[in-house]
């Protein structure tokens, strides 16, 4: 029997228990319905949304830090915790105020001094805030609610830079944890946001907890994304963390938890037979597969080996490996741009169309002076969006003849190891599998994945100067015609130096009980306005 029969087999039996997964109590009928029990996509195991990249920390913190600007459904920018700015006529000095009301969840104030230390850190991770770092002249307080960022030349994108919902999201924490050095994990979770993180009934691996925060005040526009008022419907959400999938399954049928994020699409028919379970597709805007190589160490730092790479890979074996057959479910891209957008291209993708040529994928291999060294590929077994990219991965490696070291770990573990520049010999990795969210990649603004600014780019470290030259052209670009000029060449050139390995466009499914209500779509599960009935 193949995975998917096995899967589909077990996702109607059971309980959490019977099947070995995490025992949780019985709650009372008033607790229930103030109570939500969510699946997330992968195991907390830190919590540090500046630290890193990972979704998983950029969604539970979303719940637990609020930004000074927030995206909406329209990929708007919108005053969040900020009641008013003002930019100088020469747009090089920005004013802004905070709104009435905002408190930690210690009970201190917001006050501009933690505005001014949360940005600095996070501008020393976040692509868009190393842009300010460096036009910056000088990011101050000017009084307890009010903050100036003076500027050499202007950043029209601003607004965007504080409203981004892709990681890192520039949260804002208090002076006290802002301070901590940027390449080092904060180690408490002092909040600004809608709910609070419950530190003592954190169980990496099985749990994490997070309560309302009874003196958070929401804006009173109708919530959207991350803007508007982020109204906590539900006093306790508990994330229960099951890495297997027909576990879940039968946890969400049998009621034992109310929401899973990400279902395996295998077993999404199982799920709407069921008459108390709805599922729906989590986000129209979907996720590009990410096979990302490391061009500080061989064999991935010869720009020949990576194009071997794209030249034997077949995205609709990734694609099918992720998300199955329904090919209404995926489709591939000769690109890294989120198709049906504006900006969407293919110029360049010629060596991701047609027929795999592994005899020249070889041939180029072999230029690039690979001769047999282990490739260590670092691969998260409880994602599932990432063991099925792996698996590919490495029955396409060995296919080109390589070496490969599978090194089966958890999410967590990756998101730790892939922050290494060590050999990989000596704890680095030489690929690991990811993917981004499709409203990540709709332009280069807050496109983290595909910067190529070498020490400053993102996990492999990636060198190219023609990317980098095309980033900048479109942030200067005085017309759609001209940012689509730029995106085009900004496709190619990312294409010829391989920023990283594009493996297939693909959507994905989320599911939840029928006495949920208030689910939105969008690239992260929003809490805000969800209500349960017991």
């Amino acid at each position: 029997m193949d995975r998917r029969t096995v899967l589909k087999g077990l996702a109607g039996v059971g309980s959490l228990a019977a099947t070995g997964g995490l025992s949780m109590p019985a709650l009372s009928q008033g607790a229930a319905a103030r109570t939500l029990r969510f699946v997330p996509q992968a195991n907390l195991a830190n919590f540090d949304p500046i630290w890193g990249t990972q979704y998983v920390v950029r969604n539970a913190a979303a719940m637990v830090w609020d930004t000074l600007y927030g995206v909406d459904a329209k990929l708007q920018p919108q005053r969040q915790m900020v009641e008013s700015e003002q930019v100088s006529d020469d747009g090089l000095v920005w004013t802004f105020k905070l709104r009435p009301g905002l408190k930690f969840h210690d009970g201190e104030p917001v006050r501009a001094k933690d505005v001014v230390a949360s940005l600095t850190r996070w501008s020393a991770r976040d692509p868009m805030g190393l842009m300010l770092k460096a036009i910056q002249n000088e990011l101050t307080a000017v009084d307890d609610k009010t903050f100036k960022w003076s500027l050499k030349q202007p950043y029209p994108k601003m607004l965007l830079a504080l409203a981004k919902n892709n990681a890192p999201c520039s949260f804002i924490m208090p002076e006290r944890l802002a301070q901590t050095d940027p390449f080092k994990q904060i180690n408490d979770y002092v909040g600004s946001g809608p709910m609070k993180f419950v530190k003592g009934e954190w169980v990496p691996g099985a749990k994490a907890v997070f309560e309302k925060f009874t003196d958070y005040v929401p804006r009173q526009e109708k919530a959207s994304w991350l803007a508007g008022g982020k109204q906590m419907l539900i006093d306790r959400i508990e994330w229960v963390v099951i890495p297997d999938p027909a576990t879940a399954a039968a946890a969400l049928q049998n009621g034992e938890v109310d929401w899973w994020e990400n279902p395996l699409s295998d077993l999404v028919p199982t799920l709407k037979k069921n008459r108390n379970i709805s599922v729906d597709i989590a986000d129209p805007l979907g996720n590009i597969g990410s096979f990302r190589m490391n061009h500080l160490h061989p064999p991935f730092d010869n720009v020949k080996a990576r194009r071997a790479v794209l030249m034997a890979m077949s995205q609709e074996d990734y694609m099918r490996a992720v998300v199955g057959d329904d090919t209404a479910l995926w489709k591939p891209i000769p690109g890294f741009f989120t198709p049906d957008t504006p900006l969407y291209t293919e110029q360049g993708g010629e060596i991701l169309k047609g027929k795999r040529d592994f005899d020249a994928a070889k041939k180029l291999l072999a230029e690039s002076g690979y001769s047999g060294q282990p490739v260590t590929c670092v691969v998260a077994q409880d994602q599932p969006i990432t063991k099925a990219q792996g698996d590919v991965t490495a029955d396409l490696l060995k296919r080109l003849g390589m070496n490969v070291d599978f090194v089966a770990t958890d999410w967590g573990t990756v998101g730790s190891r892939r922050a290494q520049k060590t050999p990989p010999g000596q704890g680095g990795w030489q690929m690991f599998h990811s993917w981004h969210a499709g409203a990540d990649c709709i332009n280069p603004a807050a496109y983290t994945a595909i910067r190529a600014n070498g020490e400053k780019a993102w996990f492999g470290w990636p060198t190219s100067p023609n990317v980098e030259k095309e980033v900048v052209n479109w942030f200067e670009a005085k017309s759609v015609d001209e940012e689509k000029a730029a995106v085009g060449r900004l496709n190619q050139s990312a294409l010829e130096d391989v920023v990283y390995a594009p493996t297939g466009f693909f959507l994905s499914y989320t599911a939840w009980r029928k006495n949920v209500s208030g689910i939105a779509k969008g690239p992260l599960p929003f809490f805000w306005d969800v209500s349960k009935t017991a």
